[in-house]
Parts: structure tokens; sequence; C-alpha cells
């Protein structure tokens, strides 16, 4: 698990040259020579970067998907706080982990490890290290979503293609919405029987007369039992890992 961690946030800060093994002594010492502007923007750009490491680990992997079906669960359960928010990122980020093992793993020996070894430079790192993620992306991305950016990004005169390849700022975008998306189809999904529940205890009691009492009061005990006996989440969590590529 550590080393998946250290290899995703290495991918991260390789992308602004900020791994660790690579960054000058002197990168934090002010210059003499009077590059003091220069320094500045790599100090400012490297600490810019850093902090928004894990923002950018999360819009390349599959936590988005995860995270959005298991908040539409909770909803559709109509349990306002439980599961609790840090359980469901919780298991969301470890189910990530282990849906992204072999990306992180291809990463590691790839990139991580030579870069560490003084085998390879940063520049060439940063390429190996990004391709693993870049395949993942291709083959979980909607080619309407992907042709989408890339026209929007032809019309603009930007580049597309680097070295033969989708350039990550036309596919990153395309990536998360298409996780959006799929995460909001496997959501409704998951709400179709919850909602037929809801109409069915709300039927009922209209049909005797209970007006005031809120069916949703009667219907969360039977949505939970509903969900705890057909294995709701061996189901769910399942069907999550399965439908990536």
């Amino acid at each position: 698990m550590n080393r998946l961690l250290i290899a995703g946030f290495a991918m991260m800060a390789l992308m602004a040259s900020a791994q660790a093994q690579g960054i000058d002594p002197g990168l934090f010492e002010t210059p003499v020579d009077g590059s003091v502007a220069s320094w500045i923007i790599r100090t400012f750009g490297l600490i810019t970067v850093l902090s928004v490491a894990p923002g950018i680990l999360i819009m390349v992997t599959s936590f988005p998907r995860l995270i959005i079906a298991f908040a539409i669960l909770r909803a559709g359960m109509g349990l306002q706080t439980t599961p609790a928010n840090l359980i469901l990122v919780s298991l969301a980020l470890f189910m990530t982990f282990y849906i992204m093992a072999p990306t992180f793993d291809r990463a590691w020996s790839e990139g991580v490890q030579p870069l560490m070894e003084n085998e390879i430079d940063e520049t060439e790192a940063i390429a190996r290290i990004s391709d693993p993620f870049r395949d993942f992306m291709m083959a979980n991305t909607r080619d309407q979503d992907l042709n989408l950016f890339i026209d929007i990004a032809t019309e603009r005169g930007q580049t597309v293609e680097t070295d033969g390849e989708i350039d990550l700022r036309v596919l990153t975008p395309a990536f998360m919405i298409s996780e959006i998306r799929r995460g909001f189809e496997i959501g409704f999904l998951i709400v179709l029987p919850f909602l037929v529940i809801d109409l069915v205890v709300a039927t009922i009691t209209m049909s005797m007369g209970m007006m005031m009492l809120p069916p949703t009061a009667i219907s969360l005990p039977f949505k939970i039992l509903f969900f705890v006996l057909i294995d709701g989440w061996n189901l769910l969590v399942g069907s999550l890992v399965r439908s990536f590529v």
C-alpha cells in the first residue's frame, strides 16, 4: 500500500519536476547571479503543484465514479449522514488503490524506481510515469467526450497530440466527464429499487388514510433490510470494480 501511495504522489510531483531525488539542493536558496525572477517563478510553481497534488491524483483515477455511486446510494436509501462522509471517502480511496494497483505498479517500476536509482532524468521519468495513467484514462474515456475536447482544442488552435499521443490537457477533462457520467448511470440503477419501495409504501399509507405519517419513516427500514438481504455492498462494489477496463 505504501508503494502505491508513493507511486501516485510521485507522478503528481514529477509533473512539476518536483520529485525529491531530482530537486536541486539549491532550489530554495536565493540566487546571486541575477536570476531572482526565475527562482521565484520556479519556487512558486513547485509549491502550487504540490498543494493541489491530491486533487490532481483524484482526477486521473477511478475515485470520481466510486464516490458518486456511494453518495447516490446513501441519498437513495434516505440516509443523510450514515455511512459518514469519512467512511465513504475512505472506502472509495481504498477501492481506488485496489483498482489502480496495476497502473501504480507500472508507474513505479518504469518511472519512479529508475529515477530514484539515477538511471533516467526527470524529463524521461515524467513521461514514463504519466504513460500508465494515460493508458488507463484512454481505456475508460468515451469517444464522444474525447472528440468533444479534441474539437474544442482544434478550434482554439491548441495542441491536441504530443509525440503521437493525446495531450493530457485534452484527455484529463474528457476522462473526468466520462467518469461523472458513468457514476450517474450507476447511481440511477442503484436508486430505482429504493424508489419502488418508496412508491409502494406511500401508496399503502395513503390508502390507509395515514396522511400525517411520513412515508419515509416506514420505507427506510424496508430499504435497509432489502439492501442487506441482497448483499448490496458486495454487489455494488463488485460491479464498480468490474466496470473499469
